[in-house]
């Protein structure tokens, strides 16, 4: 599985430590920045790893800012992208299952490390349950999306 990482710089120290955690259990990882603790916008880096995921150039994305919320907005921006913000391992057990979430947004400022990777393991290793039900609101969601695509 390929994962795209992206983070502004109050998500940097917590997306080093997640990529240092993907590496030592065999996931590989496209790095869309930021990579300075320079103060940025968390958008510019969302839509380059969110359009990587929506291409499917990669096939899943952990986003960071401070607290995960403007990271995960901008991701939701684009077509095909369902980002959740979780901070606890149910949620993002939950978006995966229900709505087959393909990117995990954190909050570098919110989160420990430990807990934080715990809930990248669980985001990963949740297949999503494929019930009717679930695929159904999902397409809902795509038809919104299509809707107010320009």
């Amino acid at each position: 599985m390929k994962l795209a990482l992206a983070c502004d710089h109050g998500g940097l120290a917590l997306k080093n430590e997640i990529a240092k955690y993907l590496a030592q259990n065999g996931y590989e990882t496209e790095d869309f920045g930021t990579n300075s603790f320079s103060s940025c916008d968390y958008p510019d880096f969302a839509l380059a790893a969110a359009e990587a995921v929506a291409s499917g150039a990669c096939d899943r994305g952990v986003f960071v800012c401070t607290t995960g919320i403007g990271i995960s907005i901008a991701a939701n921006k684009v077509p095909g992208i369902r980002c959740a913000l979780c901070s606890e391992p149910l949620s993002a057990k939950m978006t995966r299952l229900h709505n087959n979430a393909n990117v995990l947004a954190l909050g570098g400022g919110m989160l420990g490390t430990n807990l934080a990777l715990e809930i990248v393991k669980v985001f990963l290793e949740t297949p999503f349950s494929e019930e009717q039900k679930h695929i159904r609101r999902i397409e809902k969601i795509s038809a919104i999306e299509q809707k107010y695509a320009k």
